[in-house]
């Protein structure tokens, strides 16, 4: 394994959270009202007494905006682990489905599938890793040159033990980081340069969500609301969920 060299770290977190605020920004510019309702549950609103539009709105934009800023960095961090790995074990971007890195160490072969956190996935999508792992293991093994085929599953943060599922090993956080660069503090170094003129960027960004959030407020009482400004739910429940139409 060769040493780590943080300075090349730092610079390409510099150079590529770039990409992560460009896309965030473009997500909340490109925001539209009918995208976010229909993936909420009006129900829910209509239990939680939820009567006022700025309030339902808001509440819809920041959930839809949570889960894509945490797709968007996961991307991110992806990115990151494999620069990292090529740095120390010459990994590469693997072209195996639902593989991520590759890389040979101590005459092991190793595919790694790459996620955010611990809550990464259902009993379907975790099905669907352990066969991307089989049908991976299954072509290296076709080949001469490969004598053991290791599959990971690495988890960029979270608190948890590292398990050998007996198809799969898994690591966590700090052991992940550490896995694939040799560096036990690496977890803890990403942290400084990944603020980069992050105040900067988040000033922009809050002055685009502000503008997009009273857009949309004002698109919703025109779509959404009586002349006497209260939620026509009929109209909110009948456009998320109504789709049945006359056969005849």
């Amino acid at each position: 394994m060769n040493t780590l060299d943080l300075a090349s770290v730092y610079e390409f977190v510099n150079e590529n959270i770039d990409s992560f605020h460009e896309n965030r920004i473009r997500t909340i510019q490109n925001l539209k009202l009918k995208q976010i309702l229909k993936r909420k549950n009006p129900y829910l609103f209509k239990a939680k007494n939820i009567n006022s539009a700025p309030e339902l709105v808001s509440s819809v934009m920041e959930a839809f905006l949570s889960s894509s800023e945490e797709g968007l960095f996961g991307g991110f961090l992806e990115a990151l682990a494999i620069f990292v790995n090529e740095m120390t074990c010459s990994g590469q971007k693997s072209s195996a489905p639902g593989i991520d890195l590759e890389f040979n160490r101590d005459n092991i072969r190793y595919i790694v599938a790459i996620k955010s956190g611990t809550n990464w996935g259902n009993s379907s999508q975790q099905r669907a890793l352990r066969e991307n792992f089989r049908a991976a293991i299954k072509i290296l093994r076709q080949s001469r040159h490969v004598t053991h085929v290791q599959a990971v599953l690495g988890m960029c943060y979270g608190k948890s033990k590292d398990v050998d599922t007996g198809e799969y090993l898994k690591f966590c956080g700090q052991s992940f980081w550490t896995f694939i660069s040799g560096e036990s503090n690496l977890y803890i170094d990403i942290v400084e340069p990944l603020g980069y003129e992050a105040q900067k960027r988040n000033e922009f960004f809050l002055q685009e969500k502000t503008g997009t959030y009273n857009r949309l407020v004002g698109e919703f009482i025109k779509e959404f609301c009586y002349e006497s400004g209260q939620i026509n739910w009929p109209k909110l429940v009948s456009f998320n969920s109504g789709n049945m139409k006359s056969l005849t």
